[in-house]
């Protein structure tokens, strides 16, 4: 077999993937844990993925950017609404703050990496594009999940602003700085690996994951920081409400 060709994966050689997790569940069961959430999240996951290979296969043939372009805002609306799921009781009145902040933030990033960086032609070549919004997207929503929990947090326990912003900034940034440290020494990256995989050069895949990790550095920390901008009115109404119905009670 040629050394840059792509291995292609049989259904019966993807059956063999199961073997170890075959086991696991049985240890799981063994220990009386239960299998019931591992069996949901493993089938959940082996649906999720092979409907999304029928979804992309078709995005990638019709190549439409009205098409990509759509993808691209069901994407964002969707990790809007899922990063507020740690402070779900406040989701409707900080979706435009979730929103905005990783339209900016993670918009602003995609945007400079697929068009300046990678120059795609056309702008929305979706084998790039959606791959490349689904990373940005993703650790933008996580980073302003982690803020908004943490700011609550921090506001709840009679933190000031600066001090809780401060607190939740820095916790939402921690995945990011922790995935910068142990890249290339614990781990290496999806993107990194899949290139490898189907025959790229190390020396090129290294290069592309450079900017993967800059673009994800730089999505999670401005996408953070304008969350933090946009619900700051919001959320202080809402601690010294809570204040007022906690002294009130006492």
């Amino acid at each position: 077999m040629p050394e840059d060709s792509v291995i292609s994966l049989s259904l019966a050689q993807l059956s063999l993937a199961l073997v170890p997790v075959i086991i696991t569940l049985a240890i799981l069961l063994y220990w009386s844990f239960g299998v019931g959430k591992a069996v949901y999240a493993l089938s959940r996951m082996l649906v999720q993925l092979l409907l999304i290979g029928y979804v992309l296969a078709w995005i990638f043939g019709v190549s439409s950017g009205w098409l990509i372009t759509l993808v691209l805002l069901i994407m964002l609306l969707a990790s809007s609404w899922i990063a507020l799921g740690t402070v779900a009781e406040q989701r409707t009145a900080l979706l435009a703050a979730s929103f905005g902040s990783i339209v900016i933030g993670g918009g602003t990033t995609l945007a400079l990496i697929t068009q300046a960086v990678l120059q795609l032609e056309p702008w929305y070549l979706p084998r790039y594009m959606i791959p490349l919004a689904g990373m940005v997207f993703a650790n933008a929503m996580t980073a302003v999940s982690l803020a908004a929990e943490r700011l609550y947090a921090e506001l709840g326990h009679g933190a000031e602003w600066p001090e809780a912003r401060l607190a939740a900034y820095q916790a939402a940034m921690i995945p990011v700085i922790n995935a910068l440290f142990a890249v290339g020494l614990v781990s290496l990256p999806g993107m990194m690996t899949g290139q490898i995989l189907s025959g790229v050069s190390p020396l090129i895949a290294a290069r592309y994951q450079i900017v993967v990790m800059c673009m994800i550095f730089a999505s999670a920390g401005i996408s953070t920081a304008l969350f933090l901008a946009l619900c700051k009115a919001r959320v202080l109404r809402d601690a010294l409400l809570r204040h007022g119905v906690d002294a009130g009670a006492e």
